[in-house]
């Protein structure tokens, strides 16, 4: 049998003690998932900002592809993509958010500054280059934005777990406790009251 449970004085301070401890950590835990919850709407409303411009830039960049295609060549336009530099300036950071380390995406964006000759090319292909550019910009911003997502989802479904183990578990059995100990504390108040009076009374009578 777990001593704490002995009905004392000292185990009824140490049971209300827990009980208050308990009491405020599930406050804490429900406050901390509700600004998660909070902020991971937020992320979800941008990403769906971001994914809308994505599919309009998309079109349009395809669109303008097609027409430098029809305009130059498939072969030329080929030929002027192996210009393209490779993006390797991503450079990943964090931040935190109520214990959530969140990805913070730096890249150092292009000049707009074509690598081909512009005498030899169309403004379909200079339409062509600025949307997909502007594509890449924004598909960098919705993997940070849905990275972001997914890690506040996850610690949102561990801060229930706690906050529902706190209310339905903790909280319960600590005022189950609190409650036995005091009741068994006045009855053993009351048995030493009785006790005591009939004492006096013999006292009296003898």
């Amino acid at each position: 049998m777990d001593p704490n449970t002995f009905p004392t004085k000292g185990n009824l301070i140490l049971a209300k003690n827990s009980l208050a401890l308990s009491r405020q950590g599930y406050e804490l835990m429900d406050k901390k998932r509700n600004i998660l919850i909070r902020e991971m709407m937020n992320l979800v409303d941008q990403a769906k900002d971001i994914q809308t411009q994505i599919d309009e830039t998309f079109r349009a960049a395809y669109a303008a592809l097609q027409m430098a295609n029809m305009e130059m060549g498939i072969a030329f336009v080929e030929q002027v993509s192996h210009t393209v530099p490779i993006e390797n300036s991503i450079r990943i950071k964090t931040r935190s958010v109520m214990g959530t380390e969140i990805p913070l995406v730096e890249y150092d964006k292009i000049k707009n500054t074509p690598t081909y000759a512009y005498y030899s090319t169309r403004m379909s292909l200079d339409q062509a280059k600025t949307a997909f550019e502007r594509v890449k910009e924004l598909s960098i911003q919705l993997s940070m934005i849905e990275n972001s997502a997914i890690r506040l989802a996850n610690n949102i479904k561990k801060t229930q777990k706690r906050a529902n183990a706190l209310k339905n578990i903790t909280i319960p059995k600590f005022e189950a406790l609190t409650k036995d100990i005091s009741n068994a504390l006045e009855e053993k108040e009351r048995e030493e009251f009785t006790r005591l009076k009939v004492i006096k009374r013999m006292k009296q009578s003898a």
